[in-house]
């Protein structure tokens, strides 16, 4: 991976564009992504697949790396780059109101 710029490696604002997360991320939540921050089991990421970018839970199993949904019925991922396809994760999430914000990592 080449080196990031400064703007490059600051924290950055996403909605939530689909249900794959839910509960925890509802549809159109705004999650914080940090891309410099360090990925371990159970983070919250943001990964390169097939040329697009998704937003799932990061497990690793011994040497075997998968990103899962949290809802139901959606495919678990196991990124042929292996953490190199990880683009940032997440660190906050933010809402209308002050119950609904939240930090990880």
């Amino acid at each position: 991976m080449e080196p990031r710029t400064c703007i490059e490696a600051e924290p950055y604002a996403l909605h939530v564009g689909d249900e794959s997360m839910a509960p925890e991320f509802p549809l159109g939540c705004v999650i914080i992504v940090d891309p410099t921050g360090v990925a371990g089991d159970g983070a919250f990421v943001l990964a390169e697949h097939d040329g697009a970018l998704v937003f799932r839970r990061l497990r690793l199993h011994g040497d075997d790396i998968c990103l899962e949904a949290l809802g139901v019925g959606y495919e678990v991922i196991r990124p042929q780059n292996g953490l190199s396809a990880i683009r940032g994760v997440v660190v906050q999430r933010a809402g209308r109101r002050r119950r609904d914000h939240k930090r990880y990592a």
